[in-house]
């Protein structure tokens, strides 16, 4: 579609000549509420933020909502652009804003550009006007869900502290009502990190879910990590005992973020998930206000790159300050991560936990290490088997039959030198 003028005369322009460090796609996930939610869940980093803003009332302009349609789309070189909804909870908003969202979008892209739409939602207030917008305009939906109630329920409360998950699952009944596409976000935290099959199986079993993205809670307090933080060991076990699960299976028809991620650094090629990215700083976040952070876990006045209301948004994005914060995730890693046999797949994940200090005293360790280190080693030998698969032309789910095709007392195919009914056609935990 060809855009129209803009609504004021200070609308800040694209540059004439794009900067030479702006990326040709990046990930913006924008906050139109802040983090102004319903819910109070125990663990949530992002309700603390409203002390940023004192006084605000965290509701996304229309003029900056305008200016962020039109500069993310005069940004995006790449022929689909995404635009992402998060809080806080982004339902607060009412649906009208979003019609307008769709109305700015069809008035500023361009006739060879494709929108995504994608929110990501508690699930408590969706309504059938809700799930009719998304599934008329093809939304993905990520709602969030621990597993079971009892589970769910330990952390994710209301104001009240009344639990939620009833309310959860009739928001997902109201999506599926509607067919909108959906995934889970399930966070792996000290309430469940000892329960990973039945989580699992709940989500595949009971609710049908096909795309779930696990997402390990690590906080810091002023005595440490939290009582809520996943522990490392638990979080690779966690991982690693879903993974057995799935990779006998489940391949093809469940699809877990960190076990797509990894199958792309088997095939050298750069995962989804920024955390396993050698660089990252491709992933930002808008605020309400029009205010851009590095990253969604770096909302801090340190990482303030600037206003979209005031500096355009692709400026932004290759500011020498974000390109230096993408480069430190590679160049500030301790010499035992440089020296992993899986630094290629972990690449020190996330920089928000690299706290802790190596055995020789060195900073920048990161917390999980010790799990991501059980989990890339334990999944090697499948790992390799899928992307020699791929790379032959044939499909990744194969390697469930190449598993099973062993002799019970053989080898196991996975190459772990373990005897096939000890290793991968060893019964499935109940």
């Amino acid at each position: 579609m060809s855009s129209s003028g803009p609504a004021d005369s200070n609308f800040p322009a694209i540059p004439t000549s794009r900067p030479n460090a702006a990326p040709t796609g990046f990930h913006l996930l924008a906050k139109p509420s802040g983090p102004i939610c319903n819910l109070d869940c125990q663990y949530c980093y992002f309700l603390e933020k409203e002390a940023m803003y004192p006084g605000d009332r965290f509701k996304m302009a229309p003029l900056t909502l305008e200016r962020y349609i039109r500069q993310l789309i005069e940004s995006a070189e790449t022929p689909e652009v995404t635009i992402s909804w998060q809080g806080g909870e982004p339902t607060l908003m009412g649906v009208d804003f979003f019609r307008r969202t769709l109305d700015l979008v069809e008035r500023y892209r361009r006739p060879d550009q494709r929108v995504v739409h994608t929110i990501q939602t508690n699930g408590t207030l969706l309504t059938d006007d809700w799930c009719e917008l998304f599934a008329t305009n093809r939304f993905l939906v990520g709602i969030s869900i621990d597993g079971p109630a009892a589970l769910h329920d330990t952390y994710r409360l209301d104001k009240r502290g009344r639990p939620t998950h009833s309310r959860v699952i009739k928001g997902l009944d109201i999506l599926r009502a509607h067919n909108v596409d959906v995934n889970v976000l399930c966070t792996v935290n000290r309430a469940n990190q000892d329960h990973p099959t039945e989580v699992y199986r709940y989500f595949r079993d009971e609710l049908e879910i096909e795309h779930i993205q696990l997402i390990p809670v690590v906080e810091l307090d002023q005595d440490g990590v939290s009582d809520r933080s996943v522990e490392p060991e638990a979080w690779g076990r966690f991982l690693t005992t879903v993974f057995d699960e799935w990779v006998v299976r489940d391949v093809g028809t469940v699809f877990v973020s960190h076990f797509d991620a990894a199958l792309a650094s088997w095939m050298s090629i750069r995962p989804s998930l920024c955390v396993f990215a050698e660089t990252c700083g491709d992933a930002l976040v808008l605020e309400h206000n029009g205010d851009v952070y590095s990253c969604d876990h770096f909302v801090d006045p340190q990482y303030l790159l600037g206003n979209l209301n005031e500096t355009h948004l692709v400026e932004l994005v290759a500011s020498p300050q974000q390109r230096a914060f993408g480069n430190a995730k590679r160049d500030s890693l301790p010499r035992m991560c440089r020296e992993c046999p899986v630094l290629f797949a972990c690449r020190g994940e996330c920089p928000k936990n690299r706290f802790g200090t190596t055995p020789a005293g060195e900073a920048g360790l990161n917390y999980l290490c010790a799990g991501y280190l059980d989990f890339f080693t334990h999944i090697d030998g499948p790992m390799r088997m899928m992307s020699s698969l791929l790379r032959s032309g044939h499909f990744a789910d194969e390697v469930m039959g190449q598993l099973s095709s062993a002799a019970r007392n053989d080898p196991c195919p996975c190459g772990s030198g373990s005897k096939a009914k000890t290793c991968h056609q060893r019964p499935l935990a109940r």
